[in-house]
């Protein structure tokens, strides 16, 4: 496998490359079903970060090549994963005897998502075909009588197509989204560490009466609910978890966003290196294998003055079962330091009785994490048992460029 060996091993170079370029290098460069070509690229699209899925989007749209419709299809697929869709990829080109989908989303017990892919609406389109697909699904039993479908449509200027659903007896069971929207949903689905909010967006592109908003304005306010809370628990943190003997810490700076986050993705970048295994990101701090059986949550602190914990970080619950499902770690990250500590799950099941915790006014708490030194080491504080678990073994470096100590500064 040509294309994922090279990724493996050279992965700036392959992120640099045009989606055209990419198809050429998998398999025999010839994307038709069932072929080596169109797994390593399905296996390669699960790899990479959104941002380059969503550069892939732009080049298929705007300088199409040979197939390109056929490499859309797999990247709006694999859109759905990243919103935590079970994705069934469909045919390329449909054939006798068998039914010609693009994509099957599925998401618990909700009905399933009948994926349509189309670059472009300037020509109409069979509905009756279509529907055909889902009545077939439907008694293949691949799909419930509740399925609905989802056309994704690569230009925003869809109004013919609208029209032609509007007009039409599969008014309520056919739903269209652009994807420059879908990609947009990704994107706000991936800054969130609220599974509410995932959940949400998926139930957006189910058909819905849209004479009442609800569903709508419900992302809108879990979403702001989310970052608000993300604040207040920053700031809790600064002002409530002092440690002993040390002034308040109301009134300290925060870090720049910016700079938490791009430290967070060396980190994982870092992991994924000593795992040999890609990790995408599902959320803020959220990420995980393309199988879902490696995660991880990944969080920042800066240095806080006085030595005794000059690191601090908050623990959630729903990290906690974020991790639970698999082999999980909590990866810790220090601003100023160029390792970081990536601390098993299991440890941490062991061990939250031993750390201290907050519970808020609306009843969710958060364990907290407090590092200190043991003989110029680091160490979790167990502050509940008065003891120190060391890190060391769990440490591993990010930067490479730059030359740590933990001395006491």
């Amino acid at each position: 496998m040509a294309l994922l060996h090279f990724w493996k091993s050279n992965k700036e170079i392959v992120l640099a490359q045009g989606i055209q370029q990419v198809v050429a290098n998998a398999g025999d460069g010839n994307l038709r079903d069932g072929s080596l070509a169109c797994e390593e690229l399905r296996s390669f699209l699960g790899e990479v970060p959104s941002k380059s899925l969503f550069e892939y989007v732009r080049q298929c749209l705007e300088i199409p090549f040979p197939k390109s419709g056929y490499v859309l299809q797999d990247i709006v697929n694999e859109l759905g994963r990243r919103l935590d869709f079970d994705v069934e990829s469909g045919l390329y080109q449909g054939r006798r005897n068998a039914v010609g989908y693009d994509g099957i989303w599925k998401s618990g017990s909700e009905p399933e998502l009948i994926v349509e892919v189309k670059t472009t609406d300037a020509y109409t389109m069979n509905l009756d075909t279509t529907n055909n697909y889902k009545e077939r699904l439907i008694e293949a039993g691949k799909v419930s009588k509740a399925a609905s479908i989802l056309l994704v449509v690569g230009r925003e200027d869809t109004g013919a197509l609208e029209a032609q659903v509007r007009g039409s007896r599969f008014a309520w069971d056919m739903r269209m989204i652009s994807v420059d929207r879908l990609m947009k949903l990704v994107e706000i689905k991936q800054k969130s560490d609220d599974l509410a909010t995932g959940a949400q967006i998926r139930q957006l592109l189910h058909p819905f009466e849209y004479t009442k908003i609800d569903k709508i304005i419900d992302v809108i306010f879990t979403t702001a609910t989310d970052v608000e809370s993300q604040q207040e628990t920053a700031k809790e943190i600064l002002e409530c978890e002092e440690a002993p003997g040390e002034s308040p810490r109301a009134g300290q700076n925060f870090t720049d966003p910016v700079l938490l986050n791009a430290k967070r993705e060396k980190a994982i970048q870092a992991f994924s290196v000593l795992r040999g295994k890609e990790l995408i990101k599902r959320s803020r701090t959220f990420f995980w294998s393309a199988d879902k059986e490696l995660r991880v949550c990944c969080t920042v602190s800066k240095r806080y003055e006085g030595d005794y914990q000059p690191y601090w970080y908050a623990y959630h619950p729903k990290w906690d079962e974020f991790l639970s499902a698999a082999e999980g770690y909590l990866v810790l990250c220090c601003m100023d330091l160029d390792s970081a500590f990536a601390i098993p799950h299991t440890w941490l099941e062991q061990n939250k009785a031993n750390l201290n915790s907050t519970q808020k006014p609306d009843g969710t708490l958060y364990w907290h994490i407090p590092l200190t030194f043991v003989d110029g080491k680091l160490a979790i504080n167990l502050t509940r048992i008065g003891k120190k678990y060391e890190l060391e073994a769990h440490r591993f470096r990010v930067e490479k460029s730059q030359t740590e100590s933990f001395e006491r500064r």
